[in-house]
């Protein structure tokens, strides 16, 4: 089945599986898939070794990178889905700040540059939200194993996920949501056939908050 320019947007926090089920949707629906720059980012290492330090420019970093992804699927007009959307970026800046890694003045700037940026972004058709606890994302964390993850505490998780539950009242004010609990899918595959069913059965006039698989 073919989609005419649908820009499908994954959040969630580190570890929720966004980038399993941005290849599943990409495979099922037949589009292209963005993925979240990591295996690439100079920053990330420092960043976790040294937050506070490092929290500005890393910030920055993906800023630059997300938006360069937003415009390639905006200037290609070709349906896609993207791991973590240029939203999120903010998520992380305004949850660093909050917990005091991240200077003030700093994420000023950077919000600024956000703020500028918007005016040249196209807001996803909808955002597929998945709801992963703080406790949760860190048992994933630790069961994938990546070596520039292993700072990570679960303070800053509670963080994120706090910042994430405002990003997503507020976002799905204008951007329909697809919240979804991830472990009560049997397969990756089963969610990415939900996901296309919600959007033709409501071409996302709506905000949908959960789904029953067996539906």
């Amino acid at each position: 089945m073919s989609f005419d320019r649908v820009f499908i947007g994954i959040a969630g926090m580190i570890g929720a599986g966004k980038s399993t089920l941005a290849t599943a949707l990409g495979e099922h629906m037949g589009i292209d898939v963005y993925y979240e720059p990591v295996e690439d980012n100079e920053y990330l290492e420092d960043f976790y070794r040294d937050t506070a330090r490092y929290a500005f420019q890393t910030q920055i970093y993906l800023l630059n990178r997300r938006f360069q992804q937003h415009q390639e699927i905006i200037w290609k007009g070709r349906s896609a889905v993207q791991d973590r959307t240029i939203y999120e970026d903010s998520v992380f800046a305004k949850m660093l700040v909050g917990i005091g890694l991240m200077d003030e003045r700093d994420y000023r700037t950077y919000q600024a540059l956000f703020n500028h940026m918007s005016n040249f972004m196209c807001r996803p058709n909808v955002i597929v939200y998945l709801d992963v606890s703080a406790e949760r994302s860190m048992e994933r964390i630790n069961m994938r194993d990546r070596g520039v993850e292993s700072g990570i505490t679960l303070e800053y998780l509670e963080g994120l996920n706090r910042a994430y539950e405002e990003f997503i009242a507020h976002i799905s004010k204008s951007v329909p949501v697809i919240r979804v609990d991830y472990d009560r899918f049997v397969s990756v595959e089963q969610m990415a056939e939900v996901i296309q069913r919600e959007y033709l059965d409501a071409n996302f006039l709506r905000k949908v908050t959960g789904f029953d698989p067996s539906r």
